[in-house]
């Protein structure tokens, strides 16, 4: 019995994972404007209730990849090993997602997903809510670690910090795609940008979270 939750949340996450999949291709192809939810679920083959009870907004749609990732740093957060802190744990999983940019596929989805970004307010507010959104996850996590409460500035302005360099290099790499910079110059660059501003960071927020 115990196993059942297990698969249904599974499956939960495949359809999730399968219906943002379906919507990043289309946004690619036509543009983020000329795709309909509607046809967002035909090629999902699913219903647009499934769609809207993974994704409230088509904003939501446009940003599915960004939200798994965001989930996936919270998640190397929370799962580190003993001794090791926050910030060393979010920067191993940063620099873990450097190699996606070397596929051609991914530069060309950073592209187009840059130049819809860039002239609809509708999706900079959404980033902006869903950044704010990970950043108060990612310190509930630390504040439940270290027995601070949820509105702790410490606590707060730690995972703000950490999520500000993120989000930094993800402008970054937006606008040197932008500009044609492409391959292993485009991952140095992102990684020698990561380590440098991990480094200053660590100074002050080296020995904070370490898991005991």
């Amino acid at each position: 019995m115990a196993a059942e939750p297990g698969l249904r949340e599974r499956k939960k996450k495949q359809t999730r994972e399968a219906i943002a999949d379906v919507a990043s291709s289309l946004f690619a192809e036509r543009g983020f404007d000329a795709v309909t939810v509607a046809q967002v679920a035909r090629a999902a083959n699913v219903s647009e209730v499934t769609v809207f009870n993974y994704f409230p907004t088509k904003e939501d749609l446009f940003y599915g990849g960004m939200q798994f990732f965001e989930e996936q740093l919270i998640e190397a957060v929370r799962s580190r090993a003993r001794g090791e802190s926050a910030l060393s744990a979010f920067r191993r999983r940063l620099l873990e997602g450097a190699g996606r940019l070397t596929s051609r596929e991914s530069v060309a989805a950073i592209k187009k997903g840059a130049r819809a970004i860039a002239t609809s307010p509708g999706l900079v507010a959404r980033e902006r809510a869903i950044v704010d959104r990970y950043t108060r996850q990612l310190a509930m996590v630390l504040a439940e670690e270290t027995g601070a409460a949820a509105d702790d500035v410490e606590v707060l302005g730690t995972a703000g910090a950490l999520m500000v360099v993120h989000r930094m290099l993800v402008e970054r790499v937006r606008k040197r795609v932008l500009a044609g910079q492409r391959g292993a110059e485009l991952v140095d660059d992102y990684k020698s940008q990561a380590r440098r501003a991990f480094r200053r960071l660590e100074q002050g927020l080296g020995s904070y979270g370490v898991k005991t």
